[in-house]
């Protein structure tokens, strides 16, 4: 059984060998590659050993022979950087300063400009800007390309190099320019730099009778946010009044599995939320709800869309598998992979490596396939936004883990900012409060399923 922190992440990559992180010397190759001849018990070990062999010596030659003397510790945080990336999109290596930051996001505060980020194809790629952040306000959409920070090229640059640029003291401002889908010139933007609050859980009542939530992210604050909306709305509307709860999770990239598990427990009173399988049958864990349904029963809506990813899905899937929640909005992300947080020592940063993938209640993987709604309902995207709005979905990224059944694309993550023109929110007033309502492509009413096959 793994002891280790385990983590849904939006969209995350690389990954690290603690072997590596060390530094191993040359006498350290050299011995494997005696091992390899001598005491190797079978032809896979063999062959490994050989291949170690084979890194020590590239290893030595760049050390002895590169055009300047390189800086080992680099060359081994670049070895095993590149090692990572081959795995999947979502494991990579952090070193000590890019895990501190990270411990810090799931805090919920940090320092920055508020844009949860990717690499694709060498260039940082925003999965959502966060709400109410700098980002957010200066018009950064999901989907856009940063290709320069501060008049630097992007490419080439780390994942954690391009953020750690991007970074800087409250107050200061950084310029990124932004490659946008069906625009002919890049963006330039100016965004100054905030100390990021991330306030997981927004809430506000709608006329007299509905409880409207907005989870944007899943922090260690997130089931205290969400425990104190639920109070909130009860006081401000009485029972026998209460139609029903909206739970908005629409561009929410995922975090920490234990708050999905318990933001599920708000409103389910029992019953498995997820379970997670490894390599091996007996890594197989599966986590339950507890603590009982705070809303009392009552009717729920939950909003998702093609930028709802990871932990979004996890609370998506139980809630449906149940029946204690309709599904309104476009298909999910579908990131149904387990990244487990491997703390490496002082000094060594830590590894988040995909172990596992998670299933929901009925046994679904929702791993390049997404979440599909009970209701599908498109928004009405503007003429300057039609075509930059859609995401490609788990399945569009290089390396990702195999479907279990035939792949998805993404679907469409736009988010009217009026609330007027928000025609998946007005599909949720009208099912909770009983009216009938045509969707663009309505499911099936005997569609149970949580995934399609």
């Amino acid at each position: 059984m793994r002891k280790n922190s385990t983590f849904f992440l939006g969209a995350l990559a690389g990954t690290c060998l603690t072997l590596l992180v060390a530094g191993p010397s040359n006498e350290f190759w050299l011995r494997a590659a005696k091992a390899a001849t001598s005491a190797a018990t079978s032809a896979t070990n063999a062959d490994t050993y050989t291949q170690l062999n084979l890194f020590g010596n590239v290893f030595e030659r760049i050390r002895t022979d590169y055009v300047e003397k390189p800086d080992d510790s680099k060359l081994v945080e670049g070895a095993i950087n590149g090692m990572v990336t081959s795995l999947d999109p979502h494991s990579r290596y952090m070193n000590e300063a890019a895990w501190r930051d990270m411990q810090e996001t799931t805090h919920g505060e940090f320092g920055g400009l508020g844009i949860e980020v990717t690499m694709e194809d060498g260039l940082v790629k925003v999965v959502s800007p966060m709400d109410g952040t700098p980002a957010a306000r200066a018009g950064i959409l999901s989907g856009d390309f940063i290709t320069y920070i501060d008049g630097d090229a992007v490419q080439g640059l780390s994942l954690e190099q391009a953020v750690n640029k991007m970074k800087g003291p409250v107050h200061t401002s950084t310029k990124l320019k932004i490659e946008r889908k069906g625009m002919d010139k890049p963006l330039d933007v100016s965004i100054e730099r905030e100390i990021i609050q991330v306030r997981a859980v927004t809430s506000h009542t709608v006329g007299d009778d509905i409880g409207y939530i907005r989870i944007s992210s899943f922090n260690e604050q997130t089931t205290e946010g969400l425990h104190k909306a639920v109070a909130d709305i009860a006081k401000k509307i009485p029972q026998d009044k209460l139609a029903g709860y909206i739970v908005d999770l629409r561009n929410n990239p995922g975090g920490l599995l234990d708050q999905a598990v318990s933001v599920v427990s708000t409103f389910l009173p029992r019953g498995e939320v997820v379970s997670t399988r490894g390599r091996t049958p007996e890594e197989t864990q599966r986590y339950t709800a507890k603590g009982g349904d705070m809303t009392k029963g009552k009717p729920v809506v939950v909003l998702i869309n093609g930028g709802s990813a990871s932990a979004s899905e996890i609370v998506a899937g139980a809630l449906h598998d149940h029946k204690r929640a309709t599904l309104i909005g476009t298909r999910s992300f579908g990131k149904g992979s387990v990244q487990t947080i491997i703390p490496l020592g002082t000094g060594n940063g830590a590894l988040a490596l995909t172990t596992a993938r998670y299933f929901t209640p009925s046994g679904h993987s929702i791993q390049a396939l997404g979440v599909s709604p009970d209701i599908e309902v498109l928004q009405d995207v503007p003429d300057d936004l039609k075509g930059r709005v859609d995401t490609k979905g788990e399945a569009s990224m290089r390396g990702h883990l195999s479907a279990e059944g035939a792949e998805q694309t993404g679907s469409q993550a736009y988010v009217p900012p009026d609330e007027k023109n928000d025609k998946a929110l007005a599909a949720a007033y009208d099912v909770l409060r009983g009216v009938t309502i045509k969707a663009d492509v309505p499911s099936s009413p005997k569609a149970a399923t949580t995934v399609p096959n």
